[in-house]
């Protein structure tokens, strides 16, 4: 794809190669995200950070990316805080919007609304989640991350073996991040969730007609044996219709340090696209695994910062003049935990 001046809606979009180009970006801005040093390469531009529905590290994630490169942000957060609460349709705030800034990242609850805002938009939108749909921007940083906690023990993304468990019916991550393992080889997917929260259909078709084995799943423990990746995710209690159907499958898959040391190989990695429930009657990822080496949740939200920066060094055509920009720190910098394999 051309990256130049592009919106991002879509992990379709995406070749390997596309894949690999943001990866290798990624990589080069690692010493600005660990404040080794600063980049003003984007001094003067302007994102619009537009959430119409809840986000912590999404919207913050963006924000900092953002602000790393050197640029400014605007934000507004929920439809009652904007002018769509009065009426205004997508495309006339996104005629609006455009106008204020050089580049925009939207999340709305409803599954192609993003998309419809970039026809009217006249800057690049990236989709930071529409509804139940997809979610490129963590997809990619969830692969890359399993590409990092990979290359540690000296292994690569082709013949991955991942669970995916919880709600893979709304989790939009999990859709958007089994269409980019597709395009890699002879991966062993082991889909684990309650029979009313399978995994779309369509994606299952997509992943069998590329060749690679896809095991369904309704036990925990059999799900989790003989893998390389734990992906697990929390029940999506805002797709559901009330809070009674969603508390039916609060807590039904939990992994805790008991059932990983017993089940899972010494050191499968644990991942989730987080929020985790950590609720009494949820905790589909106990806290009692906080001090396992193997889980990366939060290896992944400081991966997510760095895949963001790329998007938008890519986007925006700065990706080579990065490095032309550099300042030195002038205050305190907390020394950051480096991801396993620096």
């Amino acid at each position: 794809m051309i990256f130049k001046g592009s919106h991002i809606l879509s992990v379709d979009q995406f070749t390997r190669a596309d894949i690999e180009k943001v990866f290798t970006t990624a990589d080069e801005m690692r010493p600005y995200a660990q404040r080794e040093c600063i980049t003003r390469v984007l001094n003067g531009a302007i994102l619009g950070n537009l959430f119409f529905e809840p986000s912590t590290r999404t919207r913050i994630s963006f924000g900092c990316a953002f602000n790393l490169l050197g640029g400014e942000v605007r934000e507004t957060t929920e439809v009652k805080a904007s002018s769509l609460a009065k009426g205004e349709s997508l495309h006339d705030t996104a005629r609006v919007l455009s106008g204020y800034s050089d580049i925009a990242v939207m999340r709305h609850p409803e599954p192609g609304s993003v998309a419809e805002y970039a026809v009217a938009s006249r800057v690049p939108v990236i989709n930071g989640g529409d509804g139940p749909n997809e979610h490129p921007s963590q997809a990619l940083l969830d692969l890359y991350t399993v590409k990092l906690e990979m290359a540690t023990r000296g292994q690569g993304i082709d013949g991955l073996r991942i669970a995916l468990i919880g709600d893979l019916k709304n989790g939009r991550a999990v859709h958007s991040l089994c269409k980019l393992l597709g395009m890699y080889t002879k991966v062993h997917f082991k889909l684990v969730s309650p029979p009313q929260l399978a995994a779309p259909e369509e994606i299952i078709v997509a992943l069998i007609a590329k060749g690679h084995r896809v095991e369904i799943c309704h036990e925990l423990e059999e799900g989790i044996h003989h893998v390389d990746i734990l992906y697990v995710t929390r029940t999506q209690e805002e797709r559901f219709e009330n809070q009674e159907e969603a508390d039916k499958y609060r807590g039904l898959f939990r992994v805790n340090q008991s059932i990983y040391t017993e089940h899972c190989e010494p050191n499968t990695v644990i991942m989730h696209p987080l929020p985790r429930d950590s609720r009494s009657a949820a905790k589909e990822l106990d806290e009692d695994l906080n001090q396992n080496p193997n889980l990366a949740i939060f290896r992944q939200t400081d991966n997510g910062v760095l895949v963001r920066m790329a998007l938008f060094a890519l986007i925006l055509d700065v990706a080579d003049k990065v490095h032309d920009y550099v300042h030195p720190v002038t205050w305190y910098t907390a020394k950051r935990e480096p991801v396993p394999n620096q």
